[in-house]
């Protein structure tokens, strides 16, 4: 296989914790590496047709520092010249030409177990189509259909209301949000006509709770899913006037490979709403209350991701944010329902995970929170280069650190496949390196 250019940029993350300290993530961390490798391999296995997915760059990561770490981290993904139904691996795949090869970002959340394995937790990518297939035709046909940008202002517009039908329509329980538009087309009439296919995803909001989506509502990994095909025409009083919608739903263990079905004691997914957190986050927030040297109490204000996993027990993970109250501890014993929060307090984004043991009558919470307003991510310079290094400064209460983004290259991807450990340049080898 030829060598291919890898590009992997990681910027560095600092952050402070009030309650409980955590480690800065490098970009030379091959753990960080091997969690992206199965992020990237899980996203490729959901994908029935089509080419792999090969890596192109990581753009941010964190890691917690407990004894079961968890990587949270985005990175950018290249259509590569492999197909899914060859079985190779995305490592063995050369990029496609820029012009033909769609793009994507993804969000990911991946878990490391004390055995050394990466289990992913959560995931969401967005993919960009390829730029010849955004292109008009060059020859212009006046009427003809031709292929438009998935981010398209208009097409947006259309699949909102898409999306709303199809929550509307559907017996789900939970709502369904965007997760891939797989082709789009539009045709210039008496207005305009779309042609549209795209697949959907279960959500972890349910109907009953909420009528419509909101920015809480998050892809579940393993959720259901859809691919819908749909038709619009759009009037010229930019009105829809004509809609026809088909979707097939199938079950989210239907994306897996079959030897994956059956995970016994994997974390899963659970509804942010669910009647099973209640216990779980009066232990949390109890917890939080009790380390935290605030002179107010703090109770749950919104609760974002949860998992729910069959340990010695049941162990729930929760990701949620706290508000600080008007109760204050000095006149209260502990935290009462009716406190009222404090518009103007401290908000807490928190990450809780909860085992519970109930035939020995056994709680442990462990809790770690952080103020909103410290979490920073560094960010790139304008017009930085991922060909070159660079150098930021950050300045905190007095104190100057250097940070220096790292740069790989030149490396095959069997090296990588064999090692999961990638060379890198320092900074002062790049500078005595032959021009």
């Amino acid at each position: 296989m030829k060598l291919i250019v890898f590009l992997f940029l990681c910027s560095r993350l600092v952050w402070s914790l009030t309650l409980e300290s955590s480690q800065e993530i490098d970009c030379n961390d091959p753990d960080l590496f091997m969690a992206v490798d199965a992020a990237l391999k899980k996203y490729n296995e959901r994908t029935q047709t089509g080419n792999h997915f090969v890596l192109y760059r990581i753009t941010e990561a964190t890691k917690t520092d407990d004894a079961d770490p968890s990587y949270s981290f985005k990175y950018l993904i290249k259509e590569g010249d492999c197909s899914v139904q060859t079985g190779k691996s995305w490592q063995d795949c050369d990029y496609k030409d820029s012009a033909a090869a769609a793009t994507g970002e993804c969000t990911a959340t991946v878990g490391e177990t004390k055995h050394h394995k990466f289990v992913v937790t959560n995931q969401t990518c967005h993919i960009t189509p390829a730029a010849s297939a955004r292109m008009v035709d060059p020859t212009g046909c006046p009427g003809c259909p031709s292929p438009i940008s998935s981010s398209d202002p208009e097409l947006q517009s259309v699949l909102r209301h898409a999306l709303q039908h199809f929550n509307t329509h559907n017996k789900q329980p939970h709502l369904f949000s965007l997760r891939e538009i797989k082709s789009a087309q539009m045709q210039v009439v008496a207005g305009v006509n779309y042609d549209v296919v795209y697949s959907v995803g279960q959500t972890n909001c349910s109907k009953e709770r909420f009528p419509a989506l909101t920015p809480h509502c998050q892809l579940l990994l393993n959720g259901d899913f859809g691919e819908c095909t749909d038709e619009i025409y759009v009037s010229l009083s930019n009105s829809i006037a004509g809609f026809s919608q088909k979707c097939d739903i199938f079950q989210g263990e239907d994306f897996v490979k079959p030897r994956h079905r059956l995970c016994i004691g994997c974390p899963e997914e659970i509804p942010v709403d669910s009647p099973d957190l209640k216990e779980a986050l009066t232990h949390s927030i109890r917890k939080l209350n009790a380390q935290h040297n605030g002179a107010f109490y703090f109770k749950t204000d919104t609760v974002t991701r949860a998992t729910k996993q069959l340990v010695a027990g049941v162990k729930y993970s929760v990701t949620f944010t706290a508000r600080e109250t008007m109760c204050s501890k000095s006149s209260n014993i502990e935290l009462i329902e009716n406190c009222d929060n404090n518009k103007a307090g401290q908000v807490l984004t928190c990450e809780a995970d909860i085992v519970i043991v109930p035939w020995k009558n056994l709680v442990t919470p462990t809790v770690n929170c952080q103020p909103q307003e410290m979490i920073s991510m560094m960010q790139r310079p304008p017009g930085f280069s991922p060909f070159r290094a660079a150098v930021m400064m950050e300045t905190k209460q007095g104190k100057t650190r250097h940070l220096k983004f790292c740069e790989y290259k030149d490396q095959a991807h069997k090296s990588l496949r064999q090692s999961h450990q990638p060379q890198v340049k320092s900074h002062d080898q790049q500078a005595e390196s032959p021009q």
